[in-house]
Parts: C-alpha cells; structure tokens; sequence
C-alpha cells in the first residue's frame, strides 16, 4: 500500500513538472528568459568611478551574471579604454578626476555611438541634462539599488543589440538621401556615415518608421526609453535637438525630423 502511494506521487510529480502537461505560455517564457540570460552573458561592460568600493561592488553583481567588466577610476584611463576596447555599455559616474564623465562622454561620442549611462547625485538635475546634453543614454541616480542597475543596463543592451531582421527590406529605412539599416544600427546621409547614441537611433528609427504620425513628448518617451523610466520629457527635446544636429543640414529649419507645435515630433513623409 505504501509503496502504491509512492507511484502514484512520483506519477504525479512527473505529470506536474512534465513537458505533456506545462503552459505553452510558460514555457515560451521561460525560453525566452534562458535566451535573455545567454544574451547576457557574453556581455562586456565599462564600469567608472573614482570610489572603489563601488566599482568593485557593481563589478562583482555584473560578473555573477556572467558579464566580463573592465574598471577604471579617472576620466582619463576611461576615455583610454573606451578607445581601446569595444564595450556593450559604459557606466560612468560624473564627478571623476582628471576628466569629469560629462567631458568623457563628449570625447566618446566623437569615435563611438556606445550606449553610455551616467551616475549622478540624487536631485542634481544640471549634471543629468549636461550628461544628456553631451551624448548620454540614461542616468542613475545616487545612491542606487544594484538590482535597479543591473535591470537598467540589461534593458538598455537588449534594446541596443543588433537585431536579426530577415526581410532584407523592412531592414532598411531610406528617406532622400538618407538610408537606415536597422540590422547593424548604422545611418547613413549619402556616402556619410552618421555617428549616433543608441537612444538618437531608437528616436529616428521609431519616427522614421511611422512617417507622419506625430509622437507627442510622453509618448516617445514611453516608447523608447520605457513606462519605468524616472526622467521627464526634456529628455526627448534635448536627444531631438542633438539627432537635428547630425542628419539635418540647418538643424532650425529640419528636412527630417518634424515638430508639430503644441504637439509633438514626426518624420516627414
């Protein structure tokens, strides 16, 4: 008898933790899941920061997720290394020594559209908007939960990677003389290439793929840096003004990148 109810608990477990009886929801979940944590894994990031307690803390949540990091503690050992190395994503805090990460952030955006996310103190607003400003993806503000790091930088590298697009033409955008590849993330103006972050790309890539519907501040904002996202819509204006600048002759009067006053942006059809 007791061996009968032994069977019949195992025949159970199987039924329970079996592929015959799981939710396809789930499972296709749960593959997806397996894919991100693999995505991850081959992952190297930039971590800069003058305080070593907290580099070697981030560095070593980062790595117990498989990821390779490299550290730097000045502006300019970080500005060497993102010279010499190719990164998925710098975190970069911006009082350093040496160079200050609003300066380094500029000097990468001259050589390299990796996605560059700021530490900043908690309600330094100036330090947030200059990082902006000069080329910055996000920010995260001082102090700062490591699991929110971690989810931010994750969120950031999957939307950024390049993406596995078989029709050769929704792969590629053109407009004029402009042509987006949206399988490599590269945007080209004639035989020019254009150096953008990975938000501006997102930005262009969103409104260039809906030509003349208008996206009004929030919207985008939702859209491309996502509903959990603690910035606000100056934001959008100052990632809209610095794409004007690169693909558009006169920034003032836009050939691409349209405002519907009172309303919000659009790419001309």
């Amino acid at each position: 008898m007791h061996l009968r109810r032994i069977r019949r608990d195992r025949r159970k477990q199987k039924t329970i933790y079996g592929r015959r009886d799981r939710d396809p929801a789930k499972i296709e979940l749960s593959l997806r899941h397996n894919e991100y944590e693999r995505q991850d894994m081959a992952k190297k990031v930039l971590v800069v920061d003058d305080e070593k307690l907290i580099v070697k803390g981030i560095r070593f949540s980062l790595e117990q997720d498989g990821m390779e990091v490299d550290c730097a503690y000045d502006g300019e050992e970080a500005l060497e290394k993102a010279r010499n190395n190719t990164y998925d994503i710098i975190l970069l805090d911006v009082m350093l020594p040496k160079l200050t990460g609003v300066e380094v952030c500029q000097q990468i955006r001259e050589f390299s559209g990796v996605p560059v996310v700021m530490l900043t103190a908690k309600g330094d607003d100036m330090d947030k908007i200059l990082g902006l400003e000069y080329g910055a993806d996000d920010y995260i503000t001082k102090p700062f939960n490591i699991l929110e790091v971690k989810a931010r930088l994750k969120a950031i590298m999957r939307r950024t990677a390049p993406k596995d697009v078989k029709d050769d033409k929704s792969a590629m955008l053109e407009s004029g003389d402009m042509r987006v590849n949206r399988e490599d993330r590269r945007v080209y103006i004639g035989d020019r290439e254009i150096n953008l972050t990975s938000k501006e790309f997102e930005v262009l890539e969103l409104l260039m793929s809906n030509p003349g519907k208008v996206y009004s501040r929030e919207n985008l904002l939702k859209a491309v840096w996502g509903v959990d996202y603690p910035g606000d819509v100056r934001t959008v204006d100052v990632h809209v003004r610095r794409l004007r600048e690169k693909i558009e002759n006169s920034p003032s009067e836009p050939k691409f990148v349209q405002t519907k006053w009172g309303v919000g942006y659009y790419f001309k059809e």
